[in-house]
């Protein structure tokens, strides 16, 4: 296995997990007053705590970003691309994924923290995707 698929497993993984914090935070909400069955349909995201809602979000943010990386690391795979630069960037990729949704679950990585690790984030997408254009 290349360091590359190595580090999409692992976001893969992480992909497969963050929506833990979302369920676990929307099934400890306390009981508004003239709920419906909370199974009967996904909370209001309005209406629930502020950390519940940043962790869906964390998770949609992670899918948003995780396809193209995949999409650009298993076409340089296919082409035979691993260099310094395609290994990096999806190490970094993982290690700015795992700070985007800690952070944005905790509420540390306030502007402008969090969109610069999100666009550092699509720098490392780009990265790939110039190795591919360079290489392939």
């Amino acid at each position: 296995m290349t360091p590359e698929l190595w580090w999409m497993t692992w976001t893969a993984l992480l992909a497969a997990t963050l929506w833990v914090p979302f369920i676990v935070g929307v099934n400890t909400e306390p009981a508004r007053e003239g709920a419906e069955d909370p199974f009967v349909r996904p909370a209001d995201l309005r209406h629930v705590r502020p950390w519940v809602h940043r962790a869906h979000r964390a998770h949609l943010n992670l899918l948003e970003q995780f396809l193209p990386m995949l999409a650009v690391v298993l076409i340089a795979h296919v082409a035979g691309i691993s260099n310094g630069v395609t290994v990096w960037a999806t190490g970094l990729f993982f290690a700015l994924r795992i700070a985007h949704a800690v952070g944005m679950i905790s509420g540390w990585a306030r502007f402008p923290v969090r969109p610069m690790i999100f666009l550092a984030g699509w720098v490392c997408v780009l990265a790939v995707g110039g190795a591919i254009f360079v290489n392939g």
